[in-house]
């Protein structure tokens, strides 16, 4: 299965998306052609006519090329070679003149449906500019259909979103997963005046979406970013684990102190058929340092974090600087139970912070099951891998409660208990 991963260390932007999937090596002749046909204004819009692309030869595919008119309007997508901070990358230009940008949705929705483009990028984009309506809906208190879009209602940033998806359909993904988003902080300018970062629309398109804010001030997503990641990304994390088959930068227009781009990679991950021998999600580790907290309160914290949802928790030993003898207390849990979780550590253990890190998690499939044994019903644990059955475990309270009954040993009841599961 073809994977996108997006690596947003630096944020995201329509330019540096189309910039990253192009230095892919995708076709930028293939692209500027199918660019070159989408119709800017639909019959009885503001004009008929269609793209106009202004290609820039940069060893991907392109030919110089000419300008093209219609009535008023200029659109130039322009595709060049360039650099951020030593890094070498794609920039794609998208621009045009005397644009009229405040588009309703219903304006937008008409100049996808009139464009020749394939079904599944026009079903794509539209879908994208209804998600954007409803955001922008919500910021202002109106219904999406009385919405204007200002900068993302603009020709080139309409190209921009159509582009994106039109690359992705060329390159066959098949699958998108995405890095926490660095949102960034400070300011931006925009139709609605000053406003802070993430603008109000952008941070309604980035609900659900892991983000931080990290280095120079300025906008880093912006809400054309924003919508492609809500509309692509099937999950969010670290790159997947399969073999890459490339890597792209696409390079934005701001100078800062993180390098102003987007890389994206591509890898090749084992299909649907082999991941279903696996279950997959996603965990949190928490762990502190301890070296000054009475032996005795180790058993009732861990009690508690079990209790607050906890998956496992588990203390090592360790010698700390001077030669302290010291724990190590650790947790692991879903994601959404870390705060509550990070609580429990702080609140109840004589730490001051703690650390936390994702973890990803390959599990087997698993279940209880009740078996009747020679000593009654008896749980056991049955783990299977693809449908092949691994193993099987009588649970322990169970093999506990029977052995003090019988005055079995506990070694000799479980194998017991194992063997009249087997027959």
């Amino acid at each position: 299965m073809k994977t996108l991963y997006l690596d947003c260390f630096a944020g995201i932007a329509g330019d540096m998306f189309l910039g990253a999937l192009l230095d892919l090596g995708l076709d930028s002749e293939e692209f500027l052609h199918t660019m070159e046909h989408v119709v800017l204004f639909p019959q009885g819009g503001n004009g008929n006519g269609t793209g106009h692309v202004h290609p820039h030869d940069h060893g991907h595919g392109c030919h110089h090329g000419h300008d093209h008119e219609c009535g008023n309007n200029v659109l130039k997508i322009s595709v060049r070679p360039g650099s951020k901070s030593g890094m070498a990358g794609i920039k794609v230009s998208v621009a045009n003149l005397e644009d009229h940008p405040h588009r309703g949705l219903g304006d937008v929705l008409a100049i996808i449906e009139a464009s020749p483009l394939p079904p599944k990028v026009k079903e794509r984009a539209s879908e994208a500019f209804r998600l954007l309506a409803e955001a922008e809906a919500k910021v202002h208190g109106t219904s999406p259909e009385e919405v204007h879009f200002h900068e993302v209602g603009a020709i080139d940033s309409i190209a921009d979103i159509i582009g994106a998806f039109v690359l992705v359909e060329m390159a066959g993904v098949e699958r998108v997963v995405c890095s926490p988003l660095n949102v960034g902080s400070g300011t931006v300018k925009c139709a609605h005046g000053v406003l802070p970062v993430p603008a109000p629309a952008t941070l309604e398109l980035l609900e659900g979406i892991p983000v931080y804010a990290e280095g120079t001030p300025m906008e880093r997503v912006t809400p054309t970013g924003a919508l492609l990641v809500k509309c692509l990304a099937d999950e969010f994390g670290p790159i997947p684990a399969g073999r890459v088959l490339g890597s792209g930068k696409g390079l934005g227009d701001r100078e800062s102190d993180i390098p102003n781009l987007l890389r994206a990679v591509l890898v090749e991950t084992p299909d649907s058929g082999e991941e279903d021998r696996f279950r997959r999600d996603r965990g949190v580790v928490l762990e502190t340092n301890i070296d000054d907290m009475n032996p005795q309160y180790y058993g009732p914290v861990m009690q508690m974090l079990f209790a607050e949802g906890a998956l496992d928790v588990w203390a090592t030993p360790m010698i700390m600087k001077k030669g302290r003898p010291a724990v190590t207390l650790s947790c692991l849990c879903l994601p959404e139970k870390e705060e509550e979780l990070a609580a429990v550590l702080l609140r109840e253990t004589t730490t001051l912070g703690l650390r936390k890190y994702p973890v990803d998690r390959l599990k087997t499939d698993h279940e209880i099951v009740e078996r009747e044994t020679s000593w009654g019903m008896v749980r056991f644990k049955v783990a299977r891998l693809g449908g092949e059955v691994l193993r099987a475990n009588p649970e322990f309270e169970d093999v506990r409660r029977l052995s003090r009954e019988s005055g079995i040993p506990l070694p000799e009841m479980r194998e017991r208990l194992l063997g009249d599961f087997l027959l």
